[in-house]
């Protein structure tokens, strides 16, 4: 093989390639998702040292807007989108890759419990990179499909039939937890027993081993900042939270938030 060549795959040019291909059109979190990642050999013989392979996620956190001020001290804060990697996992050995070759790894990864629903500004992906030997590494993104777990989807469409929608969903930055954030659901009713008596409804879910936690701010006048919810759980002043075993049935689950609502509100 020629000097040139290599030099130009080097730059990427000609280079090895990636990519990933899920078996899923959805994810569920809680469930393994499998994945086939197909390597195909580029213009010269090159060395893959490492295939790496990454769920990734995106969340907001609140720094200060200069360097100099704080939050604490008054100073006005931005917001800044965050990247987590949920998830990964790696190739236990290397090998190389000869031209026009290609070579496929069935991989099986977990989806963790927690993994954001894609709905509103939430966004999960997964990122898959080729470690190569002097070289540019190539890397292959694919934007993912999140739905909810069947505890949660049956929360969900309860309030929904209550005349509840979702307005907002976004990941704050919030502390005390396994994870970096929490996924804040923002509701709005537009008919129902709620409509006229609430003007938002805030609700933060974290699945735990036993349990399936739920932290709920009401809103009647519109005073709430965005954001309230995370802020508040972050400084433990919530006092709506309710707790429901992993057993439980969905068909159950969805009443029993309602109640709750009716009886806290």
């Amino acid at each position: 093989m020629s000097l040139f060549k290599k030099t130009l795959a080097s730059f990427g040019i000609g280079s090895a390639k990636v990519d990933s291909v899920l078996k899923q059109e959805v994810l569920y979190p809680g469930q393994k998702v499998n994945i086939t990642i197909h390597v195909y050999g580029g213009a010269t013989a090159q060395e893959i040292d490492n295939i790496d392979l990454k769920l990734y996620c995106r969340y907001i956190k609140e720094v200060p807007a200069n360097n100099e001020r704080s939050h604490h001290d008054g100073g006005s804060m931005r917001r800044v989108p965050t990247s987590y990697v949920l998830a990964k996992w790696t190739l236990p050995y290397a090998f190389t890759i000869q031209p026009g070759e290609e070579r496929d790894f069935d991989v099986e990864l977990d989806v963790p419990w927690n993994t954001p629903v894609t709905i509103g500004d939430s966004k999960v992906w997964l990122e898959t990179g080729l470690d190569i030997a002097k070289a540019k590494d190539p890397s292959d993104k694919d934007i993912l499909t999140v739905r909810p777990d069947p505890l949660l989807d049956a929360i969900f469409t309860a309030l929904e039939d209550q005349g509840l929608r979702i307005r907002q969903v976004e990941c704050e930055a919030v502390k005390g937890f396994e994870l970096p954030f929490v996924q804040e659901f923002e509701f709005v009713p537009t008919t129902g027993p709620f409509h006229g008596r609430w003007r938002e409804l805030e609700i933060v879910a974290y699945r735990s081993e036993d349990e399936l936690k739920m932290w709920f701010e009401i809103d009647r006048h519109r005073e709430g900042a965005k954001g309230m919810l995370a802020s508040l759980l972050g400084r433990s002043e919530l006092k709506r939270q309710l707790s429901i075993p992993l057993n439980s049935s969905p068909a159950e689950v969805g009443q029993q938030v309602l109640q709750y609502l009716d009886e806290h509100s």
